[in-house]
């Protein structure tokens, strides 16, 4: 597994280059035309107009850039895994040790939600849970301690 690839799903992937879309053709051409106003209004060091779209400026270009290289790395996840093995797109069913079944997709860093149940394969959950087999337990290091988890399903 190569560590500093971002692993997407295609859906994912898609997102990521539509938002970069927009941040070039239509957020650049609106803070240019910020900028243009705010700097008609005169003096540019007392200009809190000209500072803001500044510093809008600037995020729009860091996250085009971040994208850009989160793109650049992308390495696109099928959900075809190996065979009874968890990776970067199965779906895992677990037990914790005295609890409930919960099902997690195991995606790359970008995709994590927890309240959808998009574990990151770089959380702690995600790292114990990869390479292992149907049946298998792992044990996860928590804030609370230590918890067991038993792998019941993998698809």
């Amino acid at each position: 597994m190569n560590n500093t690839a971002a692993y997407l799903s295609q859906e994912k992937h898609d997102e990521l280059n539509d938002e970069l879309n927009h941040l070039k053709m239509v957020e650049r051409k609106h803070i240019a035309e910020q900028l243009e106003y705010a700097k008609s209004l005169g003096d540019l060091s007392e200009n809190a107009e000209y500072h803001e779209a500044r510093d809008k400026q600037a995020d729009i270009e860091s996250r085009i850039s971040e994208i850009e290289q989160i793109l650049k790395s992308a390495i696109i996840i099928s959900g075809v895994t190996p065979k009874g093995k968890v990776s970067i797109g199965s779906t895992v069913v677990v037990k914790k040790d005295g609890g409930a079944e919960s099902k997690y997709i195991i995606v790359g860093s970008e995709e994590a939600n927890t309240l959808e149940g998009k574990v990151s394969h770089h959380s702690p959950l995600g790292l114990a849970l990869l390479d292992k087999k149907k049946g298998e337990e792992v044990e996860v290091t928590t804030p609370r301690g230590k918890v067991k988890y038993s792998i019941i399903d993998i698809k």
